[in-house]
Parts: C-alpha cells; sequence; structure tokens
C-alpha cells in the first residue's frame, strides 16, 4: 500500500492546532489517552452506522468496513497502552469539536450523505494533524503510537473525502470550506475542558 503525503493532510486544515494545546496535552496524558481512545471508539461507530444506513453503495460498504475494523483496532491498541501506562479507561464527556460541527450537517438526503462524509474528513485530518505534531513532544511509548497512526487516519482522509466527492452531483470545494472554517474556529477559540480535539485551553 502506498504512503500518502501527510503534508497535504495536514494543509488541507485552515489552521494549525495552537502551541498552547500540544502543551495542555504533555500535562493531561490521562486524559488526552482516554479521549483518545472515546475517539477511536465513536469512529468505528459512525463507520458502522454508514453502513447500515446507505446499503446501495458498494464502494462506500467497502471502505467503511475497513475502516470500522482499523478504528477498533487503534482502541485496542491506546486501551493497551493505557494499561501499561497504568491509566484506568474511565466516562469522559465528549468535547464540543465534534458536536457542534455536527450541526452543519444537512438533515435532508442526499447532502447529507455529502455533509457526513466531509465532516468525517475534517475529523480525520484534524487527529493525523495532531498525531504529528504530538509526537515530536511526548514521551514513547505514546509518541510510537502516533506515529504509527499517522498513515491511517492520513489515508481514512482520502477515503472520507473520495467518497464526498464521489456521491455529489456538483462541486463540495465551498461546502468543505464551510467546514472549515467552523472547524478553524472551534480548535483557535477557548474551551473549558482539554480533550483531543479541543481548542486553545481556557
Amino acid at each position: 500500500m502506498s504512503r500518502i503525503d501527510v503534508t497535504a493532510v495536514v494543509s488541507f486544515l485552515h489552521v494549525s492546532t495552537p502551541d498552547s494545546w500540544l502543551e495542555s496535552a504533555g500535562a493531561n496524558l490521562s486524559v488526552l489517552l482516554v479521549d483518545h481512545a472515546n475517539c477511536e471508539k465513536k469512529a468505528a461507530s459512525t463507520a458502522l452506522s454508514m453502513i447500515y444506513r446507505y446499503v446501495n453503495h458498494p464502494n462506500l460498504l467497502h471502505k467503511m468496513s475497513r475502516l470500522a475494523r482499523e478504528e477498533l483496532r487503534h482502541f485496542e491498541q491506546v486501551l493497551t497502552l493505557m494499561t501499561d501506562q497504568g491509566i484506568k479507561y474511565v466516562q469522559l464527556q465528549a468535547s464540543r469539536y465534534a458536536g457542534e460541527l455536527h450541526t452543519l450537517v444537512s438533515k435532508h438526503e442526499p447532502q447529507r450523505l455529502v455533509d457526513l462524509l466531509i465532516l468525517g474528513a475534517v475529523v480525520e485530518a484534524r487527529s493525523c494533524e495532531r498525531f504529528v505534531k504530538l509526537t515530536g513532544v511526548l514521551p514513547d511509548p505514546i509518541a510510537h503510537l502516533y506515529r504509527q497512526l499517522v498513515q491511517s487516519e492520513a489515508r481514512h482522509f482520502m477515503d472520507y473525502l473520495d467518497l464526498a466527492r464521489e456521491f455529489s452531483n456538483q462541486d463540495i470545494d465551498d461546502r468543505i470550506r464551510f467546514f472549515l472554517d467552523k472547524e478553524a474556529h472551534l480548535i483557535t477559540t477557548p474551551d473549558p475542558d482539554f480533550r483531543f480535539h479541543s481548542g486553545v485551553p481556557s
């Protein structure tokens, strides 16, 4: 399988992760890993829900099936790392990030499907970007795991974006910018709770 140019994935985003978030990540490793595990679990659930909802799209079914399996494998890897680090998996309230982005999704098909795929691409791109940045500031074995996950996240980003273009009957660049503008706001504004996809620590 060919490697994906991660630089192109990162440049898709409108803003970079603020340094203040990276500093907070180093000081909140337990929360980072617990929320990361939640994100992997949610990503698998999202892919499975699309498999159930959009049964008449074979290409989507194939890609989402593989994505769900990979996300669950990542979930297991994070859980193993947490166990090795003596970090207990506890309930953790989700950040505002995904919930607020999801409010942008159309309630009407076929735009709803395209929006969900764009949203998936945006979230995967941000995850990929944060993995890249975190490998430079976190200790091993966390950094080692994150280096392993970069290519998977980049491929998931490409899968979502390719599917969004496939199922839209018009150009989606303006719609992508719409989601990315909101995403940039969430990443660069104060956020009361530190999470994997949270904004600037308040």
